[in-house]
This record gives C-alpha cells, sequence and structure tokens, in this order.
C-alpha cells in the first residue's frame, strides 16, 4: 500500500505515528481527510465506482478497529492488534448514488470510512480505483438491503466483511420490493442489468413482500429478471428468503408465517426452488438454512437474531442476525463455486 518503494522506511515512520488520529497525506491516493480518534472518520471525494482500499492497523498500544463504509456495510470485522504491531488489511468498496437503499437518500458525496471498535488505532489509508473488479449485486428487500437507521440491518450490509479484496458487494436491494416492483423501477433491476458484467453473480431474494402475487406471475417475474442477467453474461442465483421468527407451540417454524406461503396459498420458496431447477440456475435455499438455525436456537435465544427485543419485530435482523445469515449465504456461494477460495477472508 505504500507507494514509491520506500516500504522499510515509511513503515518506520508510521510506527512512531501510530496511535495519532491524523493520517499522513502520503498514504491517499485520492483526495481525502480523517478526523477524530475514536471512531476516525474518513472521507474521500471520489466518484461513484468501485474502488480499493488498504489500510495499516494498529500503533503504540493495544488495539481492535473494525470498518464500516458508506451505509453502515461492515467492510472489516474488529481486528485486534498487540501494542507496537502493524497489520495490513484490504477490502474492495461500491460507491454508489444513493449509497444505501437506490429509493433511499442521497447520503453524501463520495467514500466514508469509519473506523470503530473498543480502542480503533488507524496508521494508513490508501484508496485507489478499480473499475474491473468483479462484482456480486444482490437483489432483494428490508432484509437484505443496507439499512441506514439501527437497529435494523440487512444481511447484505454484513457480507462484505467476508470478502478479500477482489469482489465487491453492490447491494441494490431496497425495502419494501416484491418481485413484481423491483423488476419495474428503473432505479432497481435496470440499474442492475446495466452494470452486470460477464460472471457477475446476481442474487435475487424477493418473496417477503409478494403477498398476494400468484405462483405463475411470480415465477414470470423471477424468471423475466433471470434471463436477462444471463443475456448480458452474468450468473443468477435464487435465494429464497430468511424465515419469520413465528414458533409453533412445539418449537418449530412449521407454518405459513415463518415459511412464507402469501396470502393466496403461494409457497414462495417452493416456487423459487422448482424455477431454479427449470432454469438451471443456482439456488440459495436460506429459507431452509436460517430455519434450522432460529429452530436450533428456539423461541428465546433465537430474539438476538431479529429485532425483537427493540422493536417486537419477528421478520428484520439484528447485527448478530445479519452476521449469521450472511455467513450462510457466503457458505453457500463458495459451495457452489461462485466465489474463488480467494476471494474468502
Amino acid at each position: 500500500m505504500i507507494p514509491g518503494g520506500r516500504t522499510a522506511a515509511l513503515l518506520a515512520a508510521l510506527t512512531a505515528l501510530a496511535g495519532l488520529s491524523a493520517v499522513p497525506a502520503w498514504a491517499h491516493t485520492a483526495p481525502g481527510r480523517c478526523a477524530g480518534t475514536s471512531p476516525v472518520v474518513c472521507h474521500f471525494d471520489v466518484p461513484p465506482g468501485t474502488y480499493e482500499v488498504s489500510v495499516l492497523l494498529g500503533g503504540r498500544t493495544a488495539g481492535s478497529t473494525g470498518i464500516s463504509a458508506e451505509t453502515r456495510r461492515t467492510m472489516l470485522a474488529q481486528t485486534a492488534t498487540e501494542a507496537g504491531q502493524l497489520v495490513r488489511r484490504g477490502f474492495t468498496v461500491n460507491v454508489r448514488e444513493p449509497e444505501g437503499e437506490p429509493t433511499g437518500p442521497s447520503g453524501s458525496p463520495g467514500l466514508d470510512l469509519r473506523f470503530d471498535g473498543p480502542a480503533p488505532l488507524l496508521a494508513g489509508v490508501r484508496v485507489t480505483p478499480a473499475p474491473r473488479t468483479p462484482q456480486l449485486f444482490l437483489a432483494g428487500d428490508s432484509t437484505v438491503c443496507d439499512q441506514a437507521g439501527e437497529p435494523y440491518t440487512g444481511w447484505g450490509q454484513e457480507l462484505p466483511q467476508f470478502l478479500k479484496s477482489g469482489v465487491s458487494v453492490a447491494n441494490y436491494s431496497d425495502s419494501g420490493e416484491g418481485s413484481q416492483s423491483f423488476l419495474d423501477n428503473p432505479a432497481l433491476f435496470a440499474a442492475v442489468e446495466s452494470r452486470v458484467r460477464r460472471g457477475d453473480p446476481v442474487l435475487f431474494q424477493l418473496a417477503h413482500n409478494d403477498k398476494t402475487t400468484p405462483a405463475d406471475v411470480y415465477r414470470a417475474h423471477l424468471t423475466a429478471m433471470a434471463e436477462r442477467v444471463r443475456a448480458r453474461g452474468g450468473e443468477p442465483v435464487l435465494v429464497t428468503p430468511i424465515v419469520r421468527r413465528w414458533f409453533n407451540a412445539d418449537g418449530t417454524l412449521d407454518n405459513g408465517t415463518a415459511l412464507h406461503v402469501n396470502g393466496l396459498g403461494v409457497d414462495l420458496p417452493a416456487e423459487m426452488r422448482s424455477l431454479a431447477a427449470e432454469l438451471k440456475i443456482p439456488l440459495i435455499d436460506l429459507t431452509a438454512l436460517t430455519r434450522q438455525r432460529v429452530e436450533e436456537l428456539g423461541p428465546e435465544a433465537s430474539k438476538a437474531l431479529f429485532l425483537y427485543d427493540e422493536k417486537r419485530d419477528n421478520t428484520h435482523t439484528s447485527v448478530r442476525g445479519a452476521t449469521e445469515f450472511a455467513s450462510l449465504v457466503l457458505g453457500e456461494l463458495r459451495g457452489r463455486g461462485l466465489l474463488k477460495d480467494r476471494l474468502v477472508r
């Protein structure tokens, strides 16, 4: 991450500087500035696009630093450093307008990074354009999207922390969207379609808001989007929806509310499974995976995965729930060869 071949000398200088809130000017390759100590917040004046970010963490004292970008996207989990230790980490970030949900507020222009945790220590940061980097697109609803307001957290918001540099997560998920509204809104599917390049995976999790969609219409919407992604050379992936935390008396989730049987009696995850087989495209059965996890925890412990305690909400996830569910998605992506192992932390 250090320009000009002066690695050893500059690392020595950084060892002395580490622990200070100011970041040396030479560390930037894009116009930027950092301020604060806990958290340290950095802003870079860059246009929308894909960027590689390299950071040097650590300092004189022991530290623990996590990194988020833009609208609360977790880019790096808490990383511990010993006193006198400097470690390098890198990730790829998608900068877009709006920076969070496509139909939400714009946010601030450029790239914003936040270094926080029990004892955040930032010694250096470098941001460089990476326009040809592969992208992983997400097309979903409020359980996937980059949620602006705490405590709401979509699993797509937590996915980037599991990926190394070399792939960016472009999350076009949007609250309240069903299969038809996502397809029809130019800010949603058309925006994804226009950006897909050969080999880019596009994950579709659309079911929560298809409450009155007939089976044939639901299948037609998903088919249209999958085929248009294929026509661009992308890799469509159907993702069944995360369960609702709605227990039966026997401690199971074997009911229509939890498992997304809609008001017309359409079993939406079953339709998605059938369609994936028909179209010969990958399926991530997140309904089955999250059901297993929620039933394993049981009615009480599973509250922590959702916003039950905060909002009496059994649909939307907490940071913990979103992180656990993102790790389930990652495992399925890796198992199906949709992400190269070198891109996974």
